[in-house]
């Protein structure tokens, strides 16, 4: 490795650490789970089995059977009847009864409509299940190993599939929401199907639990179909190092994490390129809306998302490598097509700062519409990309969101809890954004995004398509027309310096403590509150004094030092304005650095010519000119390929050095200008021979 990169390897973890330093809490760790390794992938996605059901659950409330399924189809009113006569003789009452009856793989569970509340599995753990030895996670709860599990199913889950092969769970209503299965807050997980290959579940509602309403856990082999969850703390619906997974025609909303996760999915193309042979887990006709974020996924690996719609959330869809403990990281390899993906800019931020969130979850209010955002996230913003790479997102429509529609930036190794210094640049590369129908519907009707594209500038091998409208960096690396083919590429190792401050000031929220961090404008925070605000006006107020007065103490007299100093003072105004308008289409950031490169560079010519004996802080001033200008281009005209640091980060590094070097040249007393010599006496006059008056004698 080159002293070039150790060097930018060494700033990106120091500056990260240091950001890491100054939160006052722990961050929450998201999905936090035993220690689980991918399924060997010897499986295949379940199907559908229609013949008559093994095991039947009812309720015994006849009259209020015969109320659901009156407005019923005649021929599926009939079959729910005669299905209630049979389980009525010799069915179960709770659905964790006839889980524990499946003594097979293959066989069917069916369940009447009703509301299932499961009330045996409701009580606290007592006994020996009261006093299990088990880490707790940062919410609080225990890490249960699957023994703990099996020993004690009901410590967290309302409904534990452990173990069970094949099995087949169905509601038979005419609608999911005619089976409801209601943790009412009591536990952890409504449905949890742990080490079950195979598992297909149909046609019910999970609702209201402290994580997750329906959990898929090391599972080779699962359908979700015609499935909807709601009003949980975290997840709808949970899949995590499973592989052959299958979602379709699912709803999700009221989350305070994701309504879709499938996490930690089997990372199966690791080391591939945009062409793999097939997906882990497939997601489609699906709507997730009114969530924090309609889907997430931290490692989510080999994720087909296709023919979804993800709406009326704080963001569409989100995949990240920023949690520890999540198998397959970095993320990799997800692929985004044809998924309705707008107006995601709800803001449930407040229920946090005004006290809602800190309520037992049965008084916040989800069913009226409360979400109580579990992590950071910028709302407003359609796909957000923290730390992948090998994404596609190809032919979806983006629209309606109030900040961006794609967000990507770069997440260091040690987030994750790896040290190695050559892992510490290894995430937000050859991302892929093309043929996307960006601020349209699907009618054509203009439902412009403020932003299309905010990107940190970190990563190689990103592109977007070129027709990509408002986007900062204003130049971006253009797709070519076939997958690998990229112009303009970039291959930064960090990302621009003002966008990593803001990431990392964003990044110190954390629910359980209210703390919303001040100068993020995710949160609410605006013109001088914001950190990018005030980065910019304290370096205009240093540069604006330094500068004036190294003119007014050295090169006052000077036309050129004085009219650039006039144009230094407009560009850094203006940088200070576009500070305010980072969302906002405009090329006011490169204007600034253009009038601002001009300053330095005629202030670098009136040095030299004023002094030419001692050149040196003259030519660190030229340098300084030549980097910003530089930077104006590489931000406004074309990034500039195959250098590892952005303009930005050796232009700031200089100037700090500038400007203390200004500070003792404008101290320094100007040198007295020699005096002339003082007159001596007037030299003796020689007379002048005269020639003689008159002619010859």
């Amino acid at each position: 490795m080159s002293w070039t990169r150790r060097f930018v390897l060494a700033l990106s973890v120091v500056l990260a650490a240091l950001a890491a330093a100054l939160s006052t809490a722990p961050a929450a760790q998201a999905h936090e789970e035993r220690p689980v390794t991918f399924p060997d992938g010897t499986g295949s996605v379940p199907a559908l089995r229609t013949g008559e059901p093994d095991l039947l659950v009812c309720k015994t409330d006849r009259a209020a059977f015969e109320r659901r399924v009156a407005g019923f189809p005649a021929a599926l009113k009939a079959r729910n009847l005669t299905l209630y006569e049979r389980c009525a003789r010799a069915g179960y009452r709770h659905l964790q009864q006839a889980v524990d009856a499946v003594d097979r793989p293959g066989m069917t569970i069916a369940i009447l409509p009703g509301l299932y509340e499961e009330e045996p599995s409701l009580p606290a753990p007592t006994g020996a299940c009261a006093a299990l030895k088990a880490p707790r996670s940062s919410f609080g709860y225990q890490i249960l190993s699957y023994e703990q599990q099996r020993r004690c199913p009901h410590n967290q889950n309302l409904v534990a599939i452990l173990g069970k092969k094949n099995l087949q769970i169905e509601g038979t209503g005419a609608s999911r929401l005619d089976v409801v299965i209601d943790a009412k807050y009591a536990k952890l997980n409504a449905l949890r199907a742990d080490k079950s290959d195979g598992v297909y579940f149909r046609n019910f509602t999970a609702q209201r639990t402290t994580f997750n309403a329906l959990y898929v856990l090391a599972g080779d082999g699962f359908v979700i179909d015609d499935v909807l969850t709601r009003w949980n703390d975290e997840y709808g619906f949970l899949t995590f190092a499973s592989d052959h997974g299958l979602y379709k025609n699912c709803e999700s909303y009221g989350n305070g994490d994701s309504g879709i996760y499938p996490g930690s999915a089997s990372n199966i193309n690791d080391g591939r390129g945009y062409d793999v042979p097939r997906h882990s887990i497939e997601i489609t006709g699906c709507r997730s809306h009114h969530n924090m974020v309609g889907y997430s996924g931290t490692a989510g690996d080999s994720v087909h998302v296709h023919d979804n719609e993800f709406d009326h959330n704080m963001g569409g869809a989100s995949m990240d490598s920023a949690f520890p403990g999540h198998p397959g990281l970095p993320q990799n390899h997800a692929r985004f097509e044809r998924n309705l993906i707008h107006d995601n800019n709800q803001n449930y931020y407040p229920y946090v700062a005004d006290g809602t969130c800190a309520k037992p979850p049965v008084e916040r209010g989800y069913e009226q519409g409360v979400v109580c955002p579990q992590i950071s996230m910028p709302p407003g913003t359609g796909i957000i990309t923290a730390g992948g790479n090998w994404n596609l997102y190809e032919n979806n429509w983006i629209y309606g969101h109030q900040r961006a529609a794609f967000f990507l930036s770069a997440v260091p190794a040690f987030i994750r809890g790896e040290d190695a210094w050559g892992k510490q640049t290894d995430t937000s590369h050859h991302n892929r954004y093309a043929g996307n129908h960006l601020g349209v519907d699907r009618s054509g009707a203009s439902r412009p995004n403020r932003t299309d594209v905010w990107w940190d500038g970190q990563g190689e091998g990103n592109c977007w398509q070129p027709d990509a409208g408002a986007a900062t960096p204003h130049a971006l690396p253009d797709c070519g027309a076939r997958r690998g083919q990229v112009s303009g590429a970039g291959a930064r190792l960090v990302g621009e310096p003002v966008k990593l401050a803001q990431l990392l000031v964003c990044a110190d929220y954390n629910v359980q403590a209210r703390r919303l961090p001040a100068g993020c404008d995710w949160y609410g925070a605006r013109g001088i509150h914001r950190v990018e605000t005030q980065l910019a006006l304290g370096t205009a107020v240093v540069l604006a004094l330094v500068g004036t007065v190294l003119w007014h103490r050295r090169l006052r007299g000077n036309r050129l030092a004085g009219a650039a100093t006039l144009l230094g003072l407009l560009g850094l105004a203006l940088d200070v304005a576009g500070s305010t308008l980072a969302l906002t289409p405009t090329l006011l950031p490169a204007l600034a650095l253009l009038l601002t490169g001009l300053w330095w560079t005629a202030l670098g010519l009136a040095l030299r010519t004023a002094n030419p004996r001692r050149p040196a802080f003259a030519r660190t001033t030229l340098a300084l000119g030549a980097l910003t200008l530089l930077d104006a281009f590489d931000k406004a005209v074309l990034m500039i390929p195959w250098i590892p640091l952005s303009p930005a980060w050796v232009r700031g590094l200089l100037a700090v050095v500038w400007v203390l070097w200004a500070v003792i040249v404008a101290g320094t007393r100007r040198p007295a200008l020699p005096e002339p010599p003082a007159p001596g006496p007037a030299p003796a006059q020689v007379p002048t021979p005269s020639a003689p008056a008159g002619g010859a004698a």
